[in-house]
Formats: C-alpha cells, sequence, structure tokens
C-alpha cells in the first residue's frame, strides 16, 4: 500500500516557492514547474487543477493524487447596513473563524482571522471569550484573502478588489507567528500576490520576541493594542501586560523608523468613566514620547458578559483634539459592521447576527 496516498492531501495555496520546489521535485517535474505553480494559485486564483494550462496532464495528475488546492469559499456570510460584509469560514473539526470585508470609497479592506479563538483572554474582546481553538494554518489564512471578494452573492452590490489586510480578526497573528509569516511573504514577493507591504498591517498585543521578529523580517505596518497607558489598569483587562508590559513594547519600537513608509498606529478603544479623561490622555503621551505614531480612537462595541460602556462623542473629540494639540495624530475611527457582530473585538466565529 503507498503510504503516502492514505495519508491526507495537502493544500498547496499557503506553501512558499521553496516548499512548492520541493513539491514538484518529489514528483520528479523540472524546478521551474514551482513558479508556473505559483502564478496560478496567487496571481490567477485558480481553484482546480484542471485550471492550470501550462502544466503538462501527467504533472497536474500527480498532483491531484497527493495534493489539493486548498481553497474554501465561505459557507456564509451577513452584510451591515453600512456595506461591511462578515464571512464564516470552516476551517475543520467543526471549528469556524470570521473575516470582514470593509468596503470605502476608493478602498476596499479586509480585516483576516489568524486563529480559532484567541489565547490573549482581553476581558473587552468576544474572541478571547471563546478561549483558543487552534492556529489557523497558512493555507487557511491565505485562503480568506484569495477567496473574498468572492462573486457577489445575490442582492448585494458587485465587489471591489482588495486594496489593504489587516491581520485584526480572531486571534494575536503574533501567536501564529510562523504561518503569518509564510502568509506575508506569499503576499509581498513577485511571484506571489506582489502587493506592496504598505497595504497590509498587523495588529498586536505587543509579544515582544516575536514582534521584534516581525520588525526585522518585514516592512509591514504595525498595529499595537494599547487601550491603557496605565500599567494597572491594563493588566486588569489585559493579562498580557503581565508578560509584555507595554512601557517594554514601546521602548522596542522606539528603536525602529516610523517616519516614512512603515507606520506604528497604537489602537485606544476608549470606556466611558474608564480611560477616557485627560489625565489618560497624558498618561497616553507620556508612553508614546518621541516615537513617530499615530493614535486610533476606538469606540467599545457592547459584548455579553462585559460591564463596559463606549466613551460618549463629545469625550472622544476632547481625547482626540488634546492629543492633537501635542503633537500626536490621532483620529477616531469610523465603527463598521456593529449590527452584525463584526465590529472590532466582536468576531466569535458563529457567523449569525445575534
Amino acid at each position: 500500500m503507498d503510504t503516502k496516498a492514505a495519508k491526507t492531501k495537502r493544500p498547496l495555496i499557503g506553501m512558499t516557492l521553496s516548499e512548492l520546489e520541493g513539491v514538484v521535485k518529489e514528483g520528479g517535474m523540472p524546478r521551474f514547474v514551482a513558479k508556473q505553480i505559483a502564478q496560478w494559485l496567487y496571481e490567477k486564483k485558480v481553484t482546480s487543477f484542471d485550471e492550470m494550462a501550462n502544466i503538462s496532464k501527467k504533472n497536474k495528475q500527480w498532483l491531484e493524487e497527493y495534493y489539493v488546492i486548498g481553497r474554501e469559499e465561505p459557507v456564509s456570510n451577513l452584510k451591515s447596513e453600512d456595506g461591511t460584509v462578515k464571512y464564516l469560514f470552516n476551517v475543520g473539526d467543526g471549528k469556524k473563524i470570521e473575516s470582514v470585508y470593509i468596503p470605502d470609497k476608493d478602498r476596499a479592506t479586509l480585516c483576516v482571522s489568524s486563529q480559532v479563538g484567541c489565547r490573549m483572554n482581553c476581558y473587552f474582546c468576544m474572541t478571547g471569550k471563546q478561549g483558543f481553538k487552534g492556529n489557523l494554518t497558512a493555507a487557511q489564512i491565505i485562503n480568506q484573502i484569495l477567496s473574498i471578494p468572492p462573486k457577489a452573492p445575490k442582492g448585494f452590490e458587485p465587489m471591489t478588489e482588495l486594496t489593504n489586510v489587516v491581520f485584526m480578526g480572531m486571534g494575536e497573528p503574533l501567536d501564529n507567528l510562523s504561518e503569518l509569516l509564510k502568509v506575508l511573504e506569499i503576499m509581498t514577493v513577485p511571484w506571489g500576490l506582489a502587493w506592496s507591504p504598505k497595504r497590509i498591517t498587523v495588529s498586536t498585543v505587543g509579544k515582544m520576541t516575536e514582534l521584534k521578529e516581525l520588525l526585522d523580517r518585514t516592512q509591514v505596518h504595525i498595529a499595537i493594542s494599547v487601550h491603557s497607558a496605565d500599567p494597572l489598569q491594563r493588566g486588569s483587562m489585559m493579562p498580557v501586560q503581565k508578560a509584555y508590559p507595554i512601557q517594554g513594547v514601546m521602548k522596542l519600537l522606539s528603536g525602529y523608523d516610523f517616519s516614512h513608509q512603515r507606520r506604528l498606529s497604537l489602537e485606544y478603544i476608549m470606556w466611558r468613566n474608564v480611560n477616557d479623561d485627560l489625565a489618560h490622555a497624558n498618561m497616553l503621551i507620556s508612553l508614546i514620547g518621541k516615537i513617530d505614531c499615530r493614535v486610533n480612537l476606538i469606540r467599545f462595541h457592547a459584548i455579553p458578559g462585559v460591564e463596559l460602556v463606549s466613551s460618549n462623542e463629545e469625550k472622544m473629540i476632547i481625547f482626540r483634539n488634546y492629543l492633537n494639540s501635542k503633537g500626536i495624530i490621532a483620529t477616531i475611527r469610523a465603527s463598521r459592521g456593529e449590527d452584525i457582530m463584526a465590529a472590532c473585538g466582536m468576531l466569535a466565529g458563529k457567523g449569525e447576527k445575534k
């Protein structure tokens, strides 16, 4: 019995060029075939081996015997009143993840998930309430990007090609660094999607060892989940503060240049009478120091079991204007998809309206 044939077929999407070269070598094909396969997977976005016109029939048969393309369409979707669309993907073993498509004038952003659930257990995050169910593979991460936007569902406006990807969906991206780095390579190299790193943002709570590796190996934008510059307050809501204090994270970031093409953003959810006064603004200013960054002020979106309330518009404007007056670029992020549980901190891998 051929033991290899008995094994589960591996997906080709999510493989780097060197990995594809290993595949074609195994199949007795010339090395250049790997680049041809990469083009079909990432540029042409094929969903079957039959579409690979310049691959011989013999080689396609061998590939089909041992591998699958790996593309999986979303199993369902919900459309918000504001045009945001939340997609649900099956990732095996009964597990599901969500991605959020956000069209906005000349931009179309996809918010991508990197894990099923999350280990970070932030008090205010719906994903964290699910616990950690597993890391996504590079294939499952890149599949979200390749499969959205799909053909427009009935009653939807025509989908727009993606202009930006943010790793801000379910999970902590740096808790799945090896698979994330593979996806970022595929997205930015000429044989892959050939995107500029300026179109990609990775969000993190600040896992410092992994953050340094990400900074050293890529040029993608970075977003840090701060939410409070008070160490005790942050620690009470974000357990990661104990292992990776935000002051240490900012010290690490101070060694990198964010004054040119690479951008650093600080994410700051605002809660009424918790972190929305000028005393907290001054702590944030002190935390930032001379680091070149911008601050995204975010409304809190209520989730079950969490007794926090969003700061009101007036206090958010005062907070923003105060930061601006001190030379820090701060903006209030528009809330998108709240009515379909697709806004910041609301993803739970269920795909249904609550």
